[in-house]
């Protein structure tokens, strides 16, 4: 079985932050370049004054993460995790596949995506399989291609969960950096009038759009939009959903209070459990209580009201 080796590129002022969003994506384990203290390292802690050339060449305000994703772990989702979530919190980053072509290896982990059941009433079904739906769930088609959002990351699976218990047949629905739409389509099979995606990636927004004609999804209905939440987004919507970081979540949360009806949800995940006291400060800020928390493998799903 081939790894595919992932190298992340990002200022050595971003190290800490970024290096805890990859292991957000590959828990497993990563390893990190950082030489912007080489020489006093090697002073205070080796002993030594006298430093391979080829190591003095390295960059010093550049530091490399380097993770490794089995094909099972999809690395095409875990690349487009950590592009998306190093977009929302404003870290400048390059993230490359080191071992096979981008182009190869975004299309040998499909035979690895199965169609996955998710909640009581949804099926997340990739593009290209057949599967059997006795069950008769919604059958939601999906080609993620280099956008973050299968169904199979635990932060997504809590929201599609969540929604569920949320959505109501006509209502209005807002999807804060939709990715590859996922969200939003489920929305629409669970019974929204009308889903609303925005994100500040092209290529997520590009992928969104696709991803709701696979549904046969288009406007009114269905509408993604890249751009800023503050400044691109009006109305009042009675469920909003913000899958991202919490970094994210804090800096975007004080301008959904006047895009929220009232008696409205927030549904915000993609929170490392470390991170929740964090967010609970910056909800409480913004003027949400936290109605309902769903936890699974670390991350967690808040349901707020205003």
């Amino acid at each position: 079985m081939d790894w595919t080796e992932v190298c992340i590129r990002i200022p050595t002022a971003h190290t800490d932050e970024a290096a805890a969003i990859a292991n957000m994506a590959v828990p497993y384990g990563i390893y990190i370049e950082d030489y912007s203290d080489l020489e006093q390292g090697a002073r205070e802690i080796a002993r030594i004054d006298l430093i391979d050339k080829d190591l003095l060449a390295k960059e010093r305000d550049t530091a490399l993460i380097h993770i490794y994703i089995s094909p099972e772990d999809n690395p095409p989702e875990a690349v487009a995790f950590l592009r998306e979530r190093y977009t929302a919190v404003g870290i400048p980053h390059q993230v490359e596949a080191q071992t096979v072509n981008e182009e190869d290896w975004a299309n040998n982990w499909k035979k690895y995506f199965k169609p996955l059941p998710v909640g009581e009433r949804l099926l997340i079904c990739p593009s290209w399989e057949q599967t059997d739906n006795p069950e008769g769930r919604a059958v939601l088609s999906i080609d993620p291609g280099m956008a973050f959002g299968t169904g199979g990351h635990d932060t997504t699976r809590l929201v599609l969960e969540t929604l569920e218990q949320h959505i109501t047949e006509g209502c209005d629905f807002l999807d804060i950096g939709c990715g590859s739409g996922i969200l939003s389509i489920a929305a629409c099979l669970l019974g929204a009038g009308r889903a609303l995606g925005i994100d500040i990636d092209a290529l997520a927004v590009k992928t969104a759009v696709e991803n709701g004609l696979l549904n046969g999804l288009t406007t009114p209905k269905y509408e993604i939009r890249l751009g800023d939440l503050a400044k691109d987004v009006s109305g009042q919507y009675p469920v909003i959903a913000a899958n991202i970081v919490a970094d994210a979540i804090i800096m975007l949360s004080p301008a959904v209070p006047a895009l929220l009806a009232e008696d409205g949800v927030y549904i915000v995940s993609g929170i490392i459990d470390t991170r929740e006291q964090d967010v609970l400060t910056a909800l409480d800020g913004c003027g949400f209580t936290v109605a309902e928390r769903h936890e699974h493998g670390g991350w967690l799903c808040l349901v707020c009201r205003k």
